[in-house]
């Protein structure tokens, strides 16, 4: 009898484990799914409603370039103009993923990762992997190519 409770905890265990990682997994895709470029009415609903912390895509043109902050992990910093005419900082880990060369004031940059508000329109952060694996990866996309 004990043998067949324990091997049912251990089923319901497997399954509770499965069906997590299950969910995730679907999560995920569905915030990938939900992208497309240049719709960015999610990330102005979230400038709107000064909502932060929100895995969230779009894309923009650049209207200046700004000089690496070099404090800590070292990011590449841009601002985008997106088509509400809301302006974002884009803070990109260059110790985590490559660097986008050649970057000119009225380049258009796709970007997913992560939004922060603030009064000046907000942050994009989380542009690149995770290496450990827990975090969903984030990207920027400029002249077909894709830094991550």
């Amino acid at each position: 009898m004990k043998k067949i409770l324990v091997i049912c905890l251990l089923g319901l265990a497997i399954f509770g484990f499965l069906d997590q990682k299950g969910q995730t997994t679907q999560i995920v895709q569905n915030v990938y799914a939900g992208y497309t470029a240049g719709s960015d009415s999610a990330l102005q609903n979230a400038i709107d409603n000064k909502q932060s912390n929100l895995q969230i895509g779009g894309s923009g043109d650049v209207v200046k370039i700004l000089s690496d902050d070099l404090k800590g992990s070292r990011h590449q910093r841009f601002i985008l103009k997106i088509a509400s005419g809301n302006t974002l900082l884009v803070a990109h880990n260059i110790d985590l993923a490559p660097r986008i060369e050649n970057l000119n004031v009225g380049d258009t940059v796709e970007f997913y990762g992560v939004y922060e508000f603030n009064n000046k329109g907000g942050v994009i952060h989380w542009t690149h992997h995770d290496p450990r694996g827990q975090h969903p990866g984030g990207w920027l996309k400029h002249n077909g190519s894709t830094y991550q």
